[in-house]
């Protein structure tokens, strides 16, 4: 076995989840996805596309239809182009995950540096790992004080130092699991900029961009690199259907790239999954068709959500928590509990509650903890919180 596979840490988030196999009391919320099933006109569409005979193999880079409803869906989030412009920069992928990594086996080579902006997803830090690439990661910093105490925040500075002409990649999640962070356009642009003078590559991961909390863009979406990058540009977007649409099980993803580029990730395609299953590529078409059917109310929904459980948390004694503008998660910190990875198990085990550590996302995050907001039942946001606040007040005091 290669000593970088053999040397990849284990999840530490599924370490957790694995306290509380086969207990029925316990209230998850350590992974992230919604507790809401797929909207019933997606799933009836994979079941008609079966009982059709659809089970071949279909293009590497997916069903026109698909193609062509992609292309309209982001011309519809990013104007002005026309839905031909995307047409011919887009890639199906077998989940977002394998969007990600077809994007870093096109482009990374063993020795090649990498940069990650962290806390980030794991599975960010550790492809580039598996492909023989150095990476470094540069952390989000915490405000220590004022209305937005516990955000977590970019400094420019620290990341435009770290990229320089050795840089091969850049990898940037906003909005930004676990945290809640996300760029600004004004900041796209100046990461953009300093990226064509190196001559480094970004790879943004933006599945959480229709999960967006702030009220200043026109189309309810998170800023893109897609509104500020050239057709030409370095640029590699990653989205996924199973945020936005609740489509987590399916594993359906795809890249906007570079038109050079698409044609060799068509390829990779082919050496990887040769391409996604047509059932599957058949219900992601009438989701982006139908898109504002599920989309808008989950949004609605998962503000809900955030607006229950973040002033109930803000609540209780020692929790940092600063409000997030995107994403499915409230990222905290409790006072005196440091061991962010024994304090999640212990909750499983003494009040019935699954959180992620932190310390899975990046040591940065240590002594934090994720909570997946997105359930159906605002109630179980409550009773958790409720566990929580038993649970905490059965600590010994902190030793003076």
């Amino acid at each position: 076995m290669r000593q970088v596979v053999e040397q990849l840490e284990a999840s530490r988030i599924r370490e957790v989840a694995n306290e509380g196999l086969g207990r029925a009391d316990v209230l998850k919320f350590w992974f992230g996805e919604s507790d809401e099933v797929t909207p019933g006109f997606i799933r009836d569409t994979a079941v008609a596309s079966l009982q059709a005979g659809e089970t071949f193999y279909t293009h590497n880079l997916g069903l026109q239809e698909l193609r062509e409803a992609l292309a309209a869906y982001t011309d519809k989030l990013h104007p002005g182009r026309g839905a031909g412009h995307w047409f011919d920069r887009l890639a199906v992928s077998s989940g977002g995950v394998n969007g990600l990594m077809l994007a870093s086996q096109a482009l990374v080579e063993a020795g090649d540096e990498v940069i990650v902006v962290s806390p980030a997803w794991p599975n960010l830090v550790a492809q580039p790992l598996i492909l023989g690439a150095k990476v470094k990661t540069v952390p989000l910093r915490v405000q220590a004080d004022g209305p937005r105490a516990g955000a977590w925040v970019l400094d420019m500075d620290a990341l435009l130092a770290a990229i320089t002409p050795s840089t091969r990649l850049l990898v940037v999640n906003a909005p930004n699991n676990p945290t809640g962070w996300t760029l600004s356009a004004a900041e796209q642009r100046t990461i953009l900029a300093h990226c064509r003078r190196t001559g480094t590559w970004i790879l943004a991961d933006e599945v959480y961009e229709r999960l967006y909390f702030a009220d200043d863009t026109p189309n309810g979406a998170a800023p893109s690199f897609l509104d500020v990058a050239e057709p030409d540009d370095r640029v590699i977007v990653a989205h996924s259907f199973s945020k936005s649409f609740l489509m987590t099980g399916w594993r359906l993803g795809w890249l906007v790239l570079p038109p050079a580029l698409t044609a060799a990730i068509g390829k990779l395609i082919e050496y990887n999954t040769s391409c996604a299953p047509v059932f599957v590529q058949r219900a992601a078409t009438v989701a982006l068709q139908r898109g504002d059917e599920v989309t808008p109310a989950l949004v609605a929904h998962l503000r809900h959500c955030r607006d229950t459980l973040v002033p109930l948390l803000r609540a209780l004694p020692g929790v940092t928590l600063a409000e997030p503008l995107g994403g499915m998660y409230a990222f905290f910190r409790l006072a005196g509990q440091d061991d962010c990875l024994a304090v999640a198990k212990r909750l499983v085990r003494e009040a019935g509650l699954g959180l992620a550590p932190g310390s899975a996302f990046s040591p940065e995050a240590t002594g934090w903890l994720r909570w997946c907001f997105a359930s159906r039942d605002t109630d179980r946001l409550v009773q958790g919180v409720e566990r929580l606040r038993h649970w905490l007040a059965a600590q010994p005091p902190a030793a003076s």
